[in-house]
């Protein structure tokens, strides 16, 4: 049961949004949960950090899941993926801001790719619509 109006736009959001924006939405959930894992380790709240990398990790092995094998670009992808998931991993048990700041590169980089197809993808709609 949905209680506050956040949680009800938040959930229309995503029974709305095309496949590419749900990716991208994917990368900033992950994104933020990093940002907030090295502000933990940063505060000492360990806790907090340990909650926010597994978060990230759910979102990226969710990403590695949903990758489709048949299409080159995933093998690659993939890779990234789990070196990602590798950093997020070292970087809390290590309790290393650097490697979760090498991670928040990777999965910027990546949604901004992902931003830029879209957007490409949707223009060639338009265009093939009249």
């Amino acid at each position: 049961m949905i209680k506050s109006p956040y949680d009800k736009y938040r959930q229309s959001s995503v029974q709305t949004s095309t496949p590419a924006q749900l990716v991208i939405m994917l990368y900033d959930g992950a994104i933020r949960f990093v940002k907030t894992a090295v502000d933990g380790l940063n505060k000492q709240d360990l806790e907090k950090s340990n909650l926010n990398f597994g978060k990230a990790q759910t979102i990226v092995s969710e990403l590695m899941s949903t990758l489709d094998h048949s299409i080159e670009v995933s093998k690659g992808l993939y890779s990234l993926y789990e070196y990602t998931n590798y950093l997020l991993i070292q970087a809390n048990i290590q309790k290393n801001p650097e490697k979760a700041e090498e991670a928040i590169g990777y999965l910027t980089d990546l949604r901004e790719t992902w931003l830029q197809a879209s957007k490409l993808a949707a223009s060639q709609t338009e265009i093939a619509n009249g």
